[in-house]
């Protein structure tokens, strides 16, 4: 019996060490993760993925914040590296007195029409606006949304959805910005996949125009390149150092951003 109840102490103690202490409300600087699986993330997941930092979190899919460490995702069982740990990490270290708070909400393969209220995505059995809404909701209780991350578009080229593809974006940042941030909240959108051996169509080639153009036509917008990553193997999805190299390009286009936000 005493070491039963040792046990318990134990476990109890092991999980309080591992509850993050939350700094004030205006040093938890949030960021949302956005789009489909290539912001899910798909990279095989390595001894570094697994390092957390100390100041860099994550919103599990209890709602509970926990150190980041990947696959942050939970869309589908083949999450794995994403860009969201390297980009955290780096902000971190760029803003030693803060903490970062990453809110994993993408859902691998899905339109942009599944980002609407309302809307359930069959393929994952999830409702993509709604339940980010109210991820982004319970971590703003906590913390100050500092930029929203978007990686989505290959669901959307085709015949059919490319050609409304730009007014769908720019509609669903506003919606975004309404509900969850404010008018200039920075939105960064990435390049879809360029890979060498995987030539674009007129589709891909249309939708990756609006991304390219999205810093002309919508106010803090940045476009992040994907020139001269590699792929998992799949010729869709980017293998982990080029996720991780994207992270360090959202930080950077983040950066360019920055002097406009109150810090």
């Amino acid at each position: 019996m005493v070491h039963f109840l040792l046990s318990l102490l134990l476990v109890a103690s092991s999980g309080l060490a591992q509850t993050p202490a939350l700094p004030s409300k205006d040093k938890l600087h949030l960021f949302l993760l956005v789009g489909q699986s290539n912001m899910a993330g798909r990279g095989t997941v390595e001894a570094q993925d697994k390092t957390p930092h100390p100041r860099v979190l994550m919103l599990s899919k209890a709602g509970e914040w926990v150190p980041a460490i990947d696959p942050m995702h939970f869309d589908k069982p083949s999450a794995g590296v994403g860009l969201g740990k390297t980009f955290g990490q780096l902000y971190a270290e760029a803003h030693p007195d803060v903490t970062v708070g990453l809110i994993p909400c993408a859902v691998g393969g899905s339109h942009i029409d599944a980002w609407q209220p309302g809307v359930f995505y069959a393929p994952t059995k999830s409702y993509p606006w709604d339940d980010m809404l109210k991820r982004a909701q319970l971590a703003l209780k906590t913390g100050t949304l500092k930029g929203i991350l978007w990686h989505q578009g290959e669901a959307d080229s085709t015949d059919k959805l490319a050609p409304g593809y730009e007014a769908k974006l720019h509609d669903l940042i506003a919606r975004m910005r309404k509900q969850v941030g404010s008018s200039e909240t920075p939105f960064i959108a990435g390049q879809l996949g360029k890979f060498a051996d995987a030539p674009w169509d007129a589709f891909k080639t249309q939708v990756d125009a609006v991304h390219q153009a999205l810093p002309t036509k919508v106010p803090h917008t940045a476009f992040v390149s994907a020139e001269g990553l590699g792929h998992r193997g799949d010729k869709v999805h980017f293998d982990s150092p080029a996720y991780r190299e994207l992270g360090k390009r959202f930080f950077e286009a983040w950066g360019k951003l920055e002097p406009k936000q109150a810090r």
